[in-house]
């Protein structure tokens, strides 16, 4: 009994290590923007308000991809994201609004059906088969995990760059990404 007790001891020990040692290597991942440039870059898709305009969080994520267009650090924008319940696309509302910023239509693919990082990595590959060198745009907690879809569908290059939006919210996202870089590193 006593051994169980400390061989479990032990182990919340180690599992409390590895967890604060991985959260510090998100946060530097997530915040080490890499410019660099590539034919496409990825936004990730997040809520479009209720009036259709993009949510804070979203739109710090178009504008970082606007900016890395504008200064031609990508040729083309890839805007993915799903069908939200407030009842938009968000990769429509994403190229709308990069449109209206100067983007033109011919620089921006369209994917309405990433409803999941992972869904974003497949369909990224299907669009875009001879690709092998990509930046993923997200929030900097997002960043580790989406690098990991692109190179678990065979994207070799996999660079990233944060959003400029923190919020309150973060602190929880971060300890998600910990569980959710572990799922997709063991099942996808």
């Amino acid at each position: 009994m006593f051994l169980a007790f400390k061989f479990t001891k032990l182990f919340l020990k180690l599992f409390v290590a590895w967890f604060f040692i991985h959260i510090v290597c998100i946060l530097i991942d997530g915040f080490t923007d890499e410019v660099k440039p590539t034919n496409v870059g990825i936004v990730f898709g997040n809520k479009v308000n209720e009036d259709g305009t993009l949510s804070d969080r979203l739109k710090a994520r178009v504008d970082k991809g606007l900016e890395l267009y504008q200064n031609k650090t990508v040729q083309i924008l890839y805007v993915s994201g799903g069908f939200g319940k407030e009842g938009y696309k968000e990769g429509d509302k994403m190229a709308e609004y990069l449109m209206q910023h100067g983007v033109p239509k011919r620089a921006i693919v369209i994917d309405n059906k990433g409803n999941t990082t992972h869904e974003t990595a497949e369909n990224f590959v299907k669009d875009f088969p001879n690709e092998k060198e990509v930046i993923v745009i997200t929030q900097y907690y997002h960043i580790s995990r989406s690098k990991l879809a692109l190179k678990n569908v065979g994207i070799a290059q996999v660079d990233g760059i944060h959003a400029n939006y923190v919020e309150a919210n973060d602190f929880f996202s971060t300890i998600r990404e910990f569980f959710g870089y572990y799922k997709y590193l063991v099942f996808y």
